[in-house]
Order: C-alpha cells, then sequence, then structure tokens
C-alpha cells in the first residue's frame, strides 16, 4: 500500500508504515487537508493486517510540525467554528491513538502545537538532540487545548509539567523531554533518527501483536470516559478563548510577525 500527496506522503514497505508530514518550507505546518488525511491514512492503515508498526516524522531536519497553518484560523467567525475544530482534532489525535499497531514519533526540530499533539498521541517517542517541544499558545495566539489534549498530556508528563509549558510558553529541549518522560529517546542527528526509527519499528513489528494491541486499548479505556451528548466538558473553555479579541490579535500578530497586545478578552 502507498499513497502520495504534495503534503502527506504515506508508504509501506513489509510491516512498516511510514507516514511523512510534507510542507518542509513551512517547518511542516498542518493544513486541514493534511489533518483530514491523517485520518484517511489511519483507516488504510488500520485495515492493512501486514502493518505491524507506524513510523510518523516531517520532512527535513528543521521540524517535526510546527502546528497547525496558522493562515486558516482567518475562516473562524463563530464559537462554532473552534468547537468544530477541536473536535476535528480530537478526530485526528483517536484516530491516531487508537491504533491498533504501535505507533512511533520520529522528531526532529521543532515539535509544537498540532505537531506536539500528534507526537503526544503516538505510542513511542524518538527526537534529536536539537528537537523542541511546546505549545507557545499562551504567546503566540492566545487559544487553549482541549480536554483531551490535556489529558493526553498529563498522562504523559504530569499536570504540574503541562501548567508550566503553557504558562511559560516555552519550549522544551530534547534531553529535558526525556528527563520528564516526553521522549524515550534521544539521537544524534536527522541521519541517527531515521536509523533508530526504523530499527524500533522493526523490534516492535517482530512482537506478539495481540499482547501490544490489548496493552494500547487497555492503557487507552484508562484514561477514557464516556463522551456525553451535546455539550462537552471544556467547550465554554474553548469558547472563551476562541471567540475573543485576543485570539483574533493573536493570530494577526502572528502573521504580520510582530507581538500581540493581549487585553484579556
Amino acid at each position: 500500500m502507498s499513497a502520495a500527496t504534495d503534503e502527506l506522503l504515506v508508504e509501506t514497505g513489509g510491516a512498516i508504515a511510514r507516514i511523512v508530514l510534507n510542507r518542509p518550507q513551512a517547518r511542516n505546518a498542518l493544513t486541514f487537508a493534511m489533518y483530514q488525511g491523517l485520518i484517511d491514512a489511519c483507516g488504510r492503515i488500520e485495515a492493512d493486517g501486514a502493518i505491524k508498526a507506524v513510523i510518523v516524522t516531517g520532512a527535513g531536519d528543521k521540524a517535526f510540525a510546527a502546528g497547525t497553518d496558522i493562515g486558516q484560523f482567518r475562516e473562524f467567525r463563530t464559537a462554532e467554528d473552534a468547537l468544530a475544530y477541536e473536535r476535528f482534532m480530537d478526530r485526528v489525535l483517536g484516530a491516531i491513538e487508537g491504533l491498533r499497531v504501535p505507533v512511533i514519533a520520529a522528531v526532529a526540530g521543532a515539535c509544537t502545537g498540532g505537531g506536539a499533539a500528534i507526537a503526544a498521541a503516538c505510542d513511542l517517542r524518538i527526537a534529536t538532540r536539537d528537537a523542541r517541544f511546546g505549545f507557545p499558545i499562551a504567546r503566540t495566539l492566545g487559544n487553549c487545548l482541549s480536554l483531551e489534549n490535556l489529558k493526553r498530556l498529563s498522562a504523559l508528563i504530569g499536570p504540574a509539567r503541562v501548567k508550566d509549558m503553557i504558562f511559560t510558553a516555552r519550549l522544551v529541549g530534547a534531553e529535558e523531554a526525556l528527563a520528564i518522560g516526553l521522549v524515550g529517546e534521544v539521537v544524534e542527528d536527522a541521519a541517527a533518527l531515521s536509523t533508530r526509527a526504523d530499527e524500533l519499528a522493526r523490534l516492535v513489528a517482530g512482537h506478539a501483536p495481540l499482547t501490544l494491541r490489548a496493552t494500547k486499548e487497555g492503557l487507552r479505556r484508562l484514561q477514557q470516559e464516556a463522551e456525553p451528548e451535546g455539550e462537552r466538558p471544556g467547550d465554554d473553555l474553548i469558547r472563551l478563548c476562541y471567540t475573543s479579541a485576543d485570539f483574533r490579535e493573536g493570530m494577526e500578530a502572528f502573521l504580520a510577525k510582530r507581538a500581540p497586545e493581549w487585553r484579556g478578552r
């Protein structure tokens, strides 16, 4: 099985599938079409019984993915736009997290915003020494993470470290990410990353698939809560941020490459 678009590449070789976020000229910032492509790719991988492991990585050595392409937020006008976006993101990350086989994030360079959320949804994360992780939204856009994203990150590194990353808007380096459990391994450079990702994928692909599947699903169920109909917990927080004047100011300032003027409304 293989599939390709200009911005998302999906290839398989034997038991290993590789998904490449392919916008290196934009630090692999994700368009909505790329997010949909991830959902579609996960569906095809799930249906292919020959695939035993998946690698997700970014094209080039500058970034895994620098989040969502900010220009697309200019179309947002209502609370419903924001809620639909966050539900869409939950579908994207849920598709990755829900795959029956292990998913490895191979991270070089910047891994921020939606890119960091994708890496967190993977089962294993390895990174180059120059990798940087974070959600600098308190400094840039003034939006927020969904409760699902907060829960996923808290399960990885704990709520105190999630607060530290978001409140300070700083990027966590590879060695710190290793120390706090955000990544499991650090390698020297992009070439070593590709080699190690392939080795790790082959390793887990050779192990008992039902053991891996049951472990993934069991851990997922431990974190899962029944999803309510209609209004969800946290919807009020999404509306608060995405419909604010601050969000519009943050977006326009980001695109204009200037510092935003926050007003808290």
